[in-house]
């Protein structure tokens, strides 16, 4: 079989954005410096890269480290229904049942409070990323998050709090639209998906977390078995804070601004120094190369341009990412002790188990690591959902168990259900959204496909609440059968239309893009972005280049 001729971006390209394609020498000089840093990416090594980028991997890490109190504040209130205490002071007294419960209504109220703020949250983070950077919109929304805490903590009835998680969702919005951008931003290719999947690593450990203190004030009988969980909240974002204050803004969103110093300048600050080997003007003019190429491609940098030409395709894969996220029966994991204690388990031993059950979480987003390093993100991907289509069809076939040994028994397979998803689905998930979306329109997409999933969980919330409510449609397990049938048509939509970026540089993929390469191609499909027929008659050779830089130092 004949080598398959790489692609490369079009002169008519050029030629429809109204570029010159004649370019000066030293407009080459910054193309063949932009490959040799791309090429120095594709051989550099894990251990390299961690040598070299010890700062970036540090800082991604504490940036990440802002959606523990996400995870953990969701997780959180899955397991308070689960408390006598809460349901006493929030609830009302359900006489079939003879105690005190909290209604489905105000459940999905709750939950989907929290997530309406998450939405607008969302929204104001795009817009204020763009404009003050990744950095400051996180130091202003830690500062919310400390203020907003209050109204948890010290709310009177059901209402307030309500109040409270609409509250809270606009910095934990904020959150999650800035964390995966400057994850992916910062670090080079082999450390994009280790940076971006910790992401689930930090949810997992804030579900760990609200699993255990629960566990540890599920036996008070006064109002400090709920106020204590909410008053935890506190303890993440402060010292996320302080530190925050030093941490240096992405390099590539200098560059969308045209603030080429102090790109430079965060780059350096980003790696070790005096490392063979690496040239920060290089790294710089890779950035750049990529930010050109794409303006190439569109002009625009607004929401709007997120659904024109090749990058509606773009936004419509990662916005299906993460709807499949919630289409995947991974809801059921948030309710983990209260679909056990409605099914006749101990709230102490449930809180157990769900301790059990993240802490097997975060053994799977560790193990998803060293999977991703051999296996693509699609196959992991399509592979996840199946099992997880398989172990809810259990789970739904052991509700007809009817004894305490199906409800045990149920109780292991979600753990099993947890293990699969934080080794594939979950982490996975966060390496797609960063890789796939443009750079130039990153944290645009990432906030409207980050919305989706939200407004998709108020539909998936109020569901399960109906579902597994006492006072409502009482389904039980049998509500794994439901959600097995999302599961599977989530799917079959990831295998016809998921790409695979892995071992793909940001302009690799631009043209891959480009070229309307169909999904199932991307991994076999050959790309050459640094192509340089279209950027003049002449190339400049590597010699040429360092004679036209001598000659520019004498000058």
């Amino acid at each position: 079989m004949a080598d398959q001729k790489p692609l490369s971006s079009t002169p008519e390209k050029a030629v429809e954005a109204g570029t010159n394609t004649t370019t000066s020498p030293q407009d080459d000089v910054v193309l063949v410096e932009a490959k040799h840093a791309a090429d120095t990416e594709h051989e550099m090594t894990l251990l390299r890269a961690i040598k070299l980028y010890p700062k970036a991997i540090g800082w991604s890490v504490l940036l990440s480290s802002t959606l523990i109190m996400e995870g953990y504040d969701l997780a959180l209130l899955g397991s308070l229904y689960a408390s006598p205490v809460f349901n006493e002071k929030f609830g009302e007294f359900d006489p079939e049942k003879g105690k005190y419960v909290v209604s489905a209504a105000w459940q999905s109220g709750l939950s989907n409070g929290a997530r309406a703020g998450e939405i607008f949250g969302l929204i104001l983070a795009g817009w204020a990323a763009d404009r003050i950077g990744y950095r400051n919109t996180t130091i202003v929304s830690l500062v919310l998050m400390i203020a907003f805490i209050f109204v948890l903590f010290f709310a009177p009835n059901v209402k307030v709090l309500v109040v409270g998680e609409i509250l809270c969702g606009i910095p934990w919005g904020a959150f999650q639209s800035v964390t995966p951008a400057y994850a992916s931003e910062v670090a080079p290719m082999v450390l994009r998906p280790y940076l971006t999947t910790f992401i689930n690593m930090c949810w997992v450990i804030g579900q760990f977390f609200a699993a255990a203190v629960n566990k540890g004030s599920v036996g008070r009988t006064d109002q400090w078995a709920y106020r204590i969980p909410f008053g935890v909240q506190w303890v993440w974002p402060i010292p996320i804070l302080a530190g925050l204050v030093f941490a240096p803004e992405s390099p590539w969103w200098y560059v969308r601004h045209n603030r080429r110093e102090e790109a430079k300048a965060s780059l350096l600050r980003l790696t070790s120094r005096n490392q063979p080997g690496f040239n920060v003007d290089e790294t710089l003019a890779m950035i750049e190369h990529t930010n050109e190429l794409e303006k190439q491609l569109k002009e625009g940098v607004t929401f709007r341009d997120c659904f024109k030409g090749i990058d509606l395709r773009r936004t419509e894969i990662v916005v299906g990412i993460w709807l499949v996220q919630t289409l995947g029966g991974q809801n059921l994991m948030g309710y983990f002790s209260y679909f056990l204690t409605q099914a006749g388990m101990d709230p102490s031993n449930s809180f157990s188990l769900s301790m059990g059950q993240y802490a097997l979480g975060m053994v799977g987003t560790a193990g998803s690591w060293f999977l991703m390093s051999r296996v693509g993100r699609r196959r992991i991907h399509f592979s996840g959902l199946c099992a997880q289509f398989c172990l809810l069809i259990i789970v739904g076939g052991l509700s007809f168990g009817g004894n305490k040994a199906s409800v045990w028994a149920i109780g292991g397979v979600l753990i099993a259900f947890t293990f699969v998803y934080d080794f594939a689905v979950g982490p996975v998930t966060y390496c797609l959204i960063s890789e796939l979306s443009s750079t130039r329109l990153k944290a645009k997409t990432i906030v409207l496909a980050r919305a989706a999933y939200n407004a998709s969980n108020i539909f998936v919330n109020v569901m399960t609440n109906y579902q597994l409510s006492s006072t409502a449609w009482n389904w039980g397990a049998r509500t794994a059968f439901f959600w097995a049938g999302s599961c599977l048509l989530s799917a079959i939509w990831v295998f016809f239309r998921l790409p695979e970026p892995k071992g793909r540089t940001y302009a690799e993929l631009d043209i891959l893009f480009e070229k309307k390469v169909a999904a199932r191609k991307f991994a076999k499909t050959k790309v050459d972005p640094f192509d340089l027929q279209h950027h003049g008659e002449k190339k400049l050779s590597l010699e040429e280049m360092q004679s036209h830089e001598a000659k520019e130092t004498k000058a």
